[in-house]
């Protein structure tokens, strides 16, 4: 059994038995005390932190490899260029399309709101688009590696592996160093992917024990479009792109995402897949680490397409609940302004209510709505996260492609990167 069914039958063994857990959850109340909130939450939490400890360390590496392997500051500018436009692209069409869908089939139409009845939510404060672009360059660089600010940890990284170009000759110790700690960390990678089948059981098991797939039915309309859109996006939408865009196998390439999409599946977040998205188009894709290594990190923080066609399900959806007609010029509000806020809310914590907060304001919408979809945003969420870096790597993908970056043979090759646990001998 290789690593992907693995993972995905783990998952699959803690969504039912998480799901059994909340069922009997009075019944059998020890169960949340001893597993729910003991076992499932320590070995959840570990696996989520040994994610996160490699991010950092493993983006840093990387792209001082990969800025220094294109070797050209020129096209490095025009690798940047090419992966923005493509994230705000995706981003856009995501967000289209779920308007589409949502004006069509109408969700919340007939939800019988109880008269009365309070509704709280605060909606976060978003930060000003000036500060947004001030913040991007770091006053104290260690502050931002302790925090992760993933965008001032990029600039500052850039930055200084240009300067390490500059230095020639004298650079390249440095620049062989930083090649060899990145080797031992996509080492490391392999290490954490060969306990991940049980840190992804744990955190399913914790995750539907205390949300319940009863939680679902109430708002099974809002729920199954979302989804129905989220599928459609990236069968669909990314699968286009990356056909016509990228010249390559979508069904091949979704066979290759597969673990990577698990492990943001079961993780809620694309900031600690990082590690697993990078690993997955190297070794797995063939992407050169000069373009992964800038596309992934960059997309992990700014590429929201799950989020945005959250925002688009759930405007017509509260729109509807609260009987308020929205205009041709609302929609096209609503486009813009998730666009933008991908963008203006990147690397803030909670960006998904911060933009649909956002969206809501601009179109006249009363955002305490949004305390009617919170009981399902969580499992959402993960599913979202799974777009998310699916167009990370489709948008990779599309921009090796263009500056011929991508190995085709291991490309075309379907063992090609597999981890499995034969390759680390060393780990019981």
């Amino acid at each position: 059994m290789n690593m992907t069914t693995k993972i995905i039958t783990w998952m699959i063994v803690g969504l039912l038995l998480g799901s059994l857990i909340n069922t009997f959850a009075d019944d059998v109340a020890f169960v949340q005390d001893y597993f729910v909130h003991g076992v499932f939450h320590v070995v959840g939490t570990i696996f989520i932190n040994l994610l996160k400890m490699l991010v950092v360390p493993l983006v840093v590496f990387s792209l001082i490899c990969g800025v220094c392997g294109i070797g050209d500051v020129k096209k490095l500018g025009r690798v940047g260029i090419k992966a923005f436009s493509l994230f705000l692209l995706t981003t856009a069409l995501a967000i289209l399309l779920a308007l589409l869908v949502s004006i069509a089939i109408n969700p919340g139409k007939n939800f019988n709101l109880i008269p009365g009845t309070q509704m709280e939510f605060v909606a976060p404060e978003s930060p000003p688009i000036t500060q947004v672009f001030i913040e991007l360059v770091p006053s104290n660089p260690v502050a931002a590696f302790a925090e992760g600010n993933m965008l001032q940890i990029i600039f500052f990284t850039i930055l200084f592996a240009i300067c390490l170009l500059m230095l020639g000759e004298r650079g390249r110790t440095l620049i062989d160093s930083a090649e060899k700690m990145n080797d031992v960390m996509m080492r490391m990678v392999n290490v954490v992917m060969s306990i991940a089948p049980y840190g992804v059981f744990a955190l399913m098991a914790k995750n539907f024990a205390l949300q319940g797939i009863d939680l679902i039915l109430p708002m099974i309309g809002y729920f199954g479009i979302v989804i129905l859109v989220l599928m459609c996006h990236v069968t669909g939408t990314l699968m286009v792109l990356l056909k016509f865009l990228g010249r390559v196998n979508p069904i091949q390439f979704l066979k290759k995402m597969r673990t990577a999409q698990a492990f943001a599946f079961s993780t809620s977040s694309s900031g600690a897949t990082i590690p697993i998205t990078l690993s997955t188009v190297e070794k797995r894709m063939g992407v050169d680490n000069s373009t992964a290594s800038f596309v992934v990190p960059f997309g992990a923080t700014i590429n929201m397409d799950g989020t945005a066609i959250m925002q688009g399900v759930a405007t017509v959806f509260i729109a509807n609940i609260y009987g308020i007609e929205l205009s041709l010029t609302d929609y096209l509000t609503v486009i813009g302004m998730a666009v933008l806020a991908s963008i203006g809310t990147a690397g803030v914590p909670g960006a998904g209510l911060i933009m649909l907060a956002m969206v809501l304001n601009q179109v006249g919408l009363p955002v305490e709505g949004i305390a009617l979809i919170m009981g399902v945003d969580r499992l959402l969420d993960m599913m979202r996260t799974a777009v998310n870096i699916t167009g990370d790597a489709v948008v990779a993908m599309i921009v090796a492609r263009s500056e011929d970056n991508v190995s085709m043979e291991i490309f075309n090759d379907p063992d090609a990167g597999a981890v499995n646990l034969v390759e680390l001998p060393h780990v019981k």
